[in-house]
């Protein structure tokens, strides 16, 4: 069965158009270093994560104060790719959703709800103008209904001008960030790095390649209810990267696809593995809080027992003079 079919049949039809595109040439070499932040570049490698796990590793080092529950996850990233794509938008700037952000859309228009970050491309040029205008910028953030406000770091790294793998420290490009727990989109450039052997292959530091007609014209879809674009060729795009079985296995991480609703459920087992899980870290934070009690509880013991020992030698010192 052709892959359009299994469109049809198990996932909603996203309402695309064509954006009459073409690829950008890539500018200076150079051109792309952050001028507004100095890095020691002998540490190699520039973001930093608090671990390099499935959890850890999708964390901005600087702004992590512990892995969030599945339910800000999904808050923090709905609002997240929203911001981010209105940004972009909004500065006439390139930019499309790829990777498991792309299968998401593929699926329903949505997020993968057990994805922990969230991926997009740009174009060279764009990256390198995103590095030179808007590197270490806030973008301040507020929904529709005027409910949510947030804050984000564009944060651009300074290898952009290095366009291959390298030891492959480096491979994303740019991310944003939000500020309050870490959680980011990974933003990677595509380049026409060999033009005189591999005319029309665009690639990015991670061994993803793709032909000029893969990607462009681009199209003007919806994701998470705001205007995005995702490439031409967006079958073509998935099923190299996760083979025919990413567009037709309908129960994956602990959920199912629904195809009454068209979204992505928790199955039965994943509820009950998450209450095991948060009935285990509700006994580990009371036996920290009985612990931290006892503790303080022996101190003020130990504090009074000295109070009174300094009493019976101040009154016995009084009786002997």
């Amino acid at each position: 069965m052709r892959i359009r079919q299994y469109a049809a049949i198990i996932a909603s039809a996203a309402i695309v158009g064509e954006t009459v595109a073409k690829p950008v040439e890539f500018g200076s070499r150079r051109g792309g270093m952050n001028k507004h932040i100095k890095v020691d570049v002998s540490k190699n490698k520039y973001f930093q994560e608090p671990g390099g796990d499935e959890q850890l590793g999708h964390y901005d080092q600087r702004y992590f104060h512990g892995i969030v529950s599945y339910e800000e996850r999904t808050d923090t990233q709905l609002h997240m790719i929203r911001a981010y794509l209105n940004f972009f938008r909004g500065h006439g700037l390139d930019t499309w959703i790829a990777h498991g952000t792309l299968l998401g859309w593929w699926w329903n228009g949505q997020r993968l709800p057990w994805d922990w970050d969230m991926d997009t491309q740009v174009s060279g040029a764009t990256l390198h103008y995103l590095g030179e205008n808007f590197n270490q910028t806030r973008e301040n953030y507020t929904s529709s209904d005027g409910s949510v406000t947030r804050e984000y770091l564009i944060d651009v790294n300074p290898w952009i001008w290095e366009r291959e793998r390298g030891d492959g420290m480096n491979v994303i490009d740019a991310r944003f960030i939000d500020v309050r727990n870490g959680l980011f989109i990974d933003i990677t450039g595509l380049s026409e790095t060999h033009p005189d052997q591999s005319p029309g292959v665009w690639s990015c530091k991670n061994y993803h390649r793709y032909h000029t007609s893969d990607l462009y014209p681009m199209r003007t879809t919806y994701f998470e209810g705001v205007e995005a674009l995702v490439p031409y060729a967006y079958d073509k795009i998935l099923i190299e990267e996760y083979k025919e079985k990413a567009l037709v296995l309908t129960e994956y991480e602990g959920h199912q696809w629904n195809a009454g609703t068209k979204a992505w459920e928790k199955t039965p087992g994943q509820i009950a593995k998450e209450q095991r899980e948060a009935e285990a870290r509700q006994k580990k934070a009371d036996r920290e809080e009985n612990k931290r009690k006892e503790e303080e509880q022996k101190k003020k013991d130990e504090e009074a027992k000295k109070k009174e020992e300094e009493g019976s030698q101040s009154t016995a010192d009084t009786q002997g003079s």
